[in-house]
């Protein structure tokens, strides 16, 4: 473990507040229009809270109370709270998708801390890629930094139902296809889906970004879990807080929490919970920011034999509020270490090892955290498959998929992009039945652009209506935390830089293969070779703005699709100590 900083020591924020040259008196002095004292700048540890609050962010509009509480805790240890806001990336607003403001989020967070006085970080967060966006630009500057979620929303009910958010959308929106629910149902229980301040209540990406801060050792102990609305959330808060001046006072940096094998807890964790597929994208740049060689082998060779214990939407049938009161997250991390699937000895931002905080916990429900002989899935995990479809790989969570379709042989139904799919998905003279394989090409991190989460194609009405639920999908977009379904995603080469899944054609036959790890298009590779040398983009690029900034820089998903000229980039011009 890392040796402790020596205590007191001058901090970074006094090159801009200490001493009485001219430059610090205008710093200090223009501060003081704020009402602060003078004594206030005597060295104290002076605290960014990185606030993603919006009113077009709605899993964030209750985080300016959170800060409040995160301030109290700031003066009650003896720091200098100074709120911050920071671009907010709203899953639920923004278009063509929040992804593509990921990367931009990420680097507005890492210039506003390293321009600004801070000399320690709380990361205030929420939708979906508020954690990851803000976890990347603290990672780049390693400033002492930690996390504070906003937690999810209390439990949705409809007609004595359990309602998830985002899960029983595509539910409900595929029953009203397929003539089980009438339109005016399903505006009815449009009001019972987000009933309180938090994120979305299932197991989706924002539940499980989550996760991944307290798996990874950014959070503390408890933190995913807790509902928005909860005053243990505001106590979380307050005790966040207190914890980040004596991080700072500490010198407990990302760079020493975020190591390689906080990456591996990190994976594990998501095997277990039945986390959302858009943590592959998210760890892998993260990872890279910190400087880790983290890739898709790594979240198949330690995903692959961890059994999802987790019964939550979209995998299971319950929701964060019941995970929350089973225990949490804690006692998911200590299965992991009872089965010797966790590196115990990794440092968290409370100063101890993961295994310490956890060692103890009970579990309070096992029919929410199930025993592992009970679980959902005995091979949970992100699956990564490869093949001549997908030389880079492409991703699959099985735990919501559909068994009998995890070893599939199909006709491809092939949409060129998104527009295309809905132009022909509810025409019943598309020739298509469940036993095709539905390719969708151009939504990947250049094509969409931004890759959004449309890969879970709605079924074709002409399928739903016979019962069917589910069919093999392909595409190189995302998908929802919050959808299920056996849904390939993320295939990469993308097709808008030429990857094969660019030349798939209607009538090709796919095999996808999971216990081998299998996509295969049923071509030659001579056939396959033409095809390829014969391709053509056929998209619009952008031609201007930040879209342009993305669509030329922007990486794979099999990298984690952060731009090329960050990754890799921590510390970059960053004295901890130096102005």
């Amino acid at each position: 473990m890392k040796k402790k900083a020596e205590w007191p020591r001058k901090l970074r924020s006094q090159e801009w507040y200490g001493g009485t040259s001219r430059d610090v008196i205008y710093h200090r002095g223009w501060m003081k229009n704020q009402g602060y004292p003078h004594d206030l700048f005597d060295g104290r540890p002076v605290i960014g809270i990185l606030n993603t609050w919006s009113d077009m962010t709605p899993c964030n509009g209750h985080l300016r109370e959170l800060a409040e509480k995160v301030k109290a805790g700031v003066w009650e240890a003896g720091g200098f709270p100074m709120e911050v806001p920071v671009f907010s990336a709203s899953e639920n607003t923004f278009r063509p998708t929040a992804m593509m403001y990921r990367n931009l989020a990420a680097l507005a967070v890492e210039e506003a801390i390293r321009g600004q006085p801070m000399d320690g970080c709380v990361l205030l967060v929420g939708c979906d890629k508020t954690t990851p966006s803000l976890l990347m630009g603290a990672a780049s500057v390693d400033l002492p930094s930690i996390v504070v979620t906003g937690g999810p929303m209390l439990n949705g009910y409809f007609r004595g139902e359990r309602v998830g958010s985002g899960t029983h959308l595509w539910k409900f929106s595929e029953m009203v296809k397929a003539g089980e629910m009438t339109q005016a149902e399903f505006l009815e229980a449009e009001a019972s889906m987000s009933r309180s301040s938090g994120t979305c209540n299932t197991m989706g990406t924002a539940s499980t970004m989550a996760s991944m801060a307290e798996a990874l050792g950014m959070a503390l102990s408890g933190n995913a879990a807790i509902p928005g609305v909860d005053s243990r959330r505001k106590v979380m808060a307050q005790l966040t807080g207190r914890r980040i001046v004596q991080m700072v006072k500490d010198d407990l940096t990302p760079s020493d929490i975020m190591t390689k094998q906080a990456f591996e807890n990190a994976i594990r964790t998501n095997a277990a919970i039945g986390g959302s597929t858009n943590a592959v994208i998210h760890l892998l740049a993260m990872a890279g920011r910190v400087g880790i060689d983290l890739t898709l082998d790594d979240w198949d060779r330690c995903g692959r034999d961890v059994p999802t214990i987790v019964n939550l939407m979209p995998s299971g049938k319950y929701l964060m509020e019941e995970f929350f009161y089973a225990g949490g997250l804690p006692v998911v991390l200590k299965r992991l270490g009872e089965a010797g699937l966790l590196h115990k000895d990794a440092v968290t931002v409370s100063g101890e090892t993961i295994w310490d905080e956890v060692k103890d916990v009970v579990n309070w429900n096992e029919d929410v955290i199930l025993p592992a002989e009970k679980a959902l899935t005995q091979s949970g995990g992100i699956v990564v498959v490869r093949g001549n479809l997908a030389p880079k790989g492409a991703v699959l969570k099985p735990s919501a998929a559909s068994p009998h379709l995890l070893t599939h042989r199909g006709r491809a139904v092939v949409f060129e992009d998104i527009d295309d799919y809905k132009a022909k998905i509810n025409d019943d003279n598309l020739d298509i039945d469940e036993t095709c394989v539905m390719v969708m090409k151009n939504c990947g991190p250049k094509g969409y652009p931004g890759m959004a989460e449309v890969g879970n194609m709605g079924l074709p009405p002409k399928v739903l209506k016979k019962g069917i639920t589910d069919m093999v999908r392909i595409s190189d977009a995302r998908m929802s935390g919050t959808a299920y379904g056996t849904v390939v995603l993320h295939t990469s080469p993308e097709a808008a830089v030429g990857g094969p899944l660019a030349v798939v054609r209607n009538g090709d036959m796919i095999e996808l293969d999971v216990p081998n790890r299998r996509l295969h298009l049923d071509i030659s590779d001579e056939e396959l070779a033409s095809r390829l040398a014969a391709w053509e983009p056929h998209h619009d690029l952008p031609t201007s703005g930040y879209a342009w900034l993305h669509q030329q820089h922007v990486q794979g998903a099999d990298t984690g699709a952060d731009l090329d000229f960050l990754k890799g980039c921590r510390g970059n011009a960053v004295g901890k100590d130096s102005h």
